[in-house]
């Protein structure tokens, strides 16, 4: 009889080695305490609950030994870089060096996201699942908006059709990790995120509707709006 593969796990990978400069915190913002925990502790809490997820691989920065401890729900990989872009290179290939299969698909999501919920993971795994290519939790384009020079508006930009992208964002393995490599030799220019990795490869990736909540804590003041959204679900 012919070799049956296994179906394609879902994968979650978390790179971890920002330092959150624009945080302004003491410590890299993915470690600063919200709601009593670290803030990377809340998003690893939401994708464990995610029971599709088969394995979470954390990217960090070498010497980072926070997240160490020998009974984790979660791989780490001490193999973070000097940007997103890098980390999340070195990440894919380090999961597919580990046993990862191309056709696995992997959910890559920000550690600052705090506020992600299994409900939305759930919701862009269902849509992505059947697709071809992959998709990211994005919003539509809620606000005015407008373009820059010398610090006065110069024009105002059409917003429909425009979303705002969100993560996770999940794609195969290996597609991913070839749409990244693409670029590596120039430093990462231009890819911002999984999405516009793929998009350059030529990818058209599906829009899933993401969640006003789910933000990026990036300024000081994203700190007291996250801590409040998360003491609000344990009340």
């Amino acid at each position: 009889m012919p070799d049956v593969m296994p179906p394609a796990r879902c994968h979650a990978l978390l790179p971890c080695a920002g330092t959150g400069s624009r945080a302004g915190t003491a410590v890299p913002k993915q470690y600063q305490p919200v709601a009593g925990r670290p803030m990377v502790h809340h998003t690893l809490a939401a994708l464990a609950r995610v029971p599709r997820i088969d394995q979470i691989h954390v990217v960090v920065a070498p010497g980072d030994d926070a997240l160490k401890r020998a009974d984790a729900a979660y791989s780490i990989a001490d193999c973070g870089g000097a940007t997103r872009a890098e980390s999340v290179f070195n990440g894919l290939t380090r999961m597919l060096a580990d046993g990862a299969r191309p056709d696995d698909w992997v959910l890559v999501h920000d550690a600052a996201r705090c506020l992600v919920t299994p409900a939305l993971i759930d919701r862009l795994i269902d849509a992505c699942l059947p697709d071809a290519v992959g998709g990211l939790l994005a919003l539509p384009l809620p606000d005015t908006l407008k373009s820059e020079r010398a610090g006065r508006v110069a024009a105002t930009i059409e917003r429909a059709g425009k979303w705002l992208a969100q993560t996770p964002q999940m794609f195969r393995v290996g597609a991913l990790r070839d749409a990244y490599a693409a670029h590596a030799a120039g430093g990462f220019a231009g890819i911002t995120d999984e999405a516009s990795a793929m998009e350059a490869a030529g990818h058209a990736p599906l829009l899933v509707m993401g969640s006003a909540q789910n933000i990026k804590v990036t300024y000081p003041e994203d700190f007291a709006l996250a801590e409040a959204v998360l003491r609000s679900r344990d009340a």
